[in-house]
């Protein structure tokens, strides 16, 4: 049986510690703090514009390679396998404490579920060099960032710059602003996460790294901020953190509510590499005719496959709220489909803060076509539960959501169906429909349908081979909409949730025996 290189007792653990509702699991040598992170729930009264940049906007380039600065901040994790809650010793880590209360130096952090920092460095008074952890088990994948600080002081500008950033472009260099969250703010005022920061800019800095066949540029992302309150607890997020254990709360509600428990049905698919479960929700009315039932179309939904990408997992929790809900569509929905969701399929990579990969180290939205079942068991268990969905019912629509870190609004990649002259084009009438639905939010003109042999690994391409016409990949732009009234403004995680309305609202259209007219319609327009 093939199987990867990395030995697979790294993940080994115990069938008998489990329960339906578990502790996050870590490796076990990783450092995890004795503490539970919870954010409010915040929608900012007013939209947030992008950040105009003004030309002027400093590139510190990067000092800390060179010894410079004082490392107040260092964490080098060690994995030898799996345990619930972590562990709080075997690893490298510098965290030196204050000197008394006039030392202003910020204490760094980021040992908690999601977070990501392996290093920071003091250049000045107020003024650090940030280093992100690659994703375990690789040496790339630096783009996710979520850490705190503690000891902040008011009406200070602190510098933050990021110097081991990979990607020739970003967002950043578009209008996007990072994510701050102050616990003063939400503890007094119940503000959460809002766009923060000035000065941004992101360029290639002073830094040199070797791939294996060349050397490459690091790209650093700076920024500045200040704060109103002394002594206050700083978050900083690349995007709206939702961790493993918000969705297992989430879930834990919805078996808890007398109604919603009887909509979705919820069961473990498999468990993963560190042995945390990978859920499958089941959504669809309950009908006394069961052969009504057998004749329901299905829809497959999956989410978080780039632990990274946490804009999926809120796109996903707004399509399960409208699924769920009390609206007569919402009705008509479950009577009419099956809906088969998966709301986290890389729940290691959430649990410790990677980019893209989970501890295999590799990227599993590139190995759907794997027979590695025990190095990708939440990809070889959901294409098994596709196939044998399909033995029993037809799948109208599959769709897999991420987040894209170089285009606004949210699209749709799809596979088009060149070679069958019946089915020609009509890829592209759901995401028609979608952007008619959702028109300051979805661009069609953004949605590519090409097949492309660097992609034959995905889900989407994989799946759509099954025989399942529309095929998609969801994505959703990290910063924000260039259209519409939603122009030059960032998403926020109710944007985010609404697409997931849009979606469903846009199944009902699609699937309407009333509306042939309609996608004849749509079908001439994109011709």
């Amino acid at each position: 049986v093939p199987k990867l290189r990395e030995p697979r007792q790294l993940y080994g653990f115990s069938a008998t510690e489990f329960g339906p509702q578990q502790l996050a699991r870590w490796p076990a040598e990783i450092q995890v703090l004795n503490e539970s992170i919870r954010h409010i729930d915040y929608v900012p009264p007013h939209p947030e514009p992008f950040y105009k940049s003004t030309g002027q906007e400093r590139m510190p380039m990067a000092r800390s390679h060179e010894n410079g600065g004082r490392v107040v901040f260092e964490y080098e994790p060690v994995f030898l396998r799996s345990r619930a809650g972590g562990s709080c010793t075997g690893c490298k880590t510098c965290v030196p404490p204050l000197t008394g209360p006039d030392d202003k130096t910020l204490l760094f952090e980021s040992r908690f579920e999601s977070g990501n920092l392996a290093k920071a460095v003091q250049i000045s008074e107020f003024e650090y060099e940030l280093w992100l952890r690659n994703d375990l088990y690789t040496n790339k994948h630096t783009q996710w960032f979520y850490f705190r600080f503690s000891n902040a002081r008011a009406n200070v500008n602190y510098r933050f710059t990021i110097v081991n950033l990979t990607k020739p472009d970003s967002l950043y260099n578009h209008g996007m602003k990072p994510l701050m969250y102050s616990e003063r703010a939400a503890n007094e005022k119940k503000i959460g996460w809002v766009r923060s920061g000035s000065d941004i800019k992101y360029y290639r800095n002073n830094i040199k790294y070797n791939t294996g066949k060349t050397d490459c540029w690091f790209y650093s992302l700076t920024w500045t901020a200040s704060f109103k309150q002394d002594q206050d607890t700083v978050y900083f997020a690349h995007c709206y953190p939702y961790s493993y254990t918000d969705m297992q709360d989430y879930l834990n509600d919805i078996a808890n509510d007398p109604v919603r428990s009887k909509i979705c049905k919820q069961r473990v698919l498999c468990r993963s590499l560190a042995g945390n479960l990978v859920y499958v929700l089941t959504i669809t009315s309950a009908t006394k005719v069961p052969e009504e039932a057998k004749h329901r179309k299905a829809v497959v939904v999956t989410s978080r496959v780039h632990p990274g990408e946490s804009n999926a997992s809120w796109m996903l929790k707004g399509f399960l709220d409208y699924l769920m809900g009390n609206s007569a569509d919402a009705k008509l929905l479950r009577d009419t489909f099956v809906f088969k969701i998966i709301p986290i399929l890389n729940p290691d990579g959430v649990i410790v803060g990677n980019y893209r990969c989970s501890l295999s180290g590799r990227d599993l939205n590139r190995n759907y076509k794997t027979v590695l079942k025990e190095s990708f068991p939440s990809i070889w268990h959901t294409k098994s539960m596709i196939k044998k969905l399909l033995e029993e019912r037809e799948i109208t629509v599959y769709c897999d959501l991420h987040g894209h870190s170089r285009k606004q609004n949210v699209f749709l990649y799809g596979c088009e169906n060149r070679n069958n002259p019946n089915r020609r084009l009509r890829e592209r009438v759901f995401p028609v429909m979608l952007s008619r639905n959702a028109p300051d939010k979805f661009s069609f003109e953004s949605c590519k349908f090409k097949v492309q042999k660097g992609k034959e690994g995905t889900g989407r391409i994989v799946i759509w081979n099954y025989g399942i016409l529309n095929s998609f990949t969801m994505e959703a732009t990290f910063c924000g909409s260039s259209l519409g009234k939603k122009r030059g403004y960032h998403f926020n995680t109710a944007d985010f949730e609404s697409m997931g309305y849009h979606f469903c609202d846009t199944l009902l259209d699609y699937c309407d025996p009333d509306n042939t007219k309609v996608g004849q319609f749509l079908m001439s327009l994109i011709l």
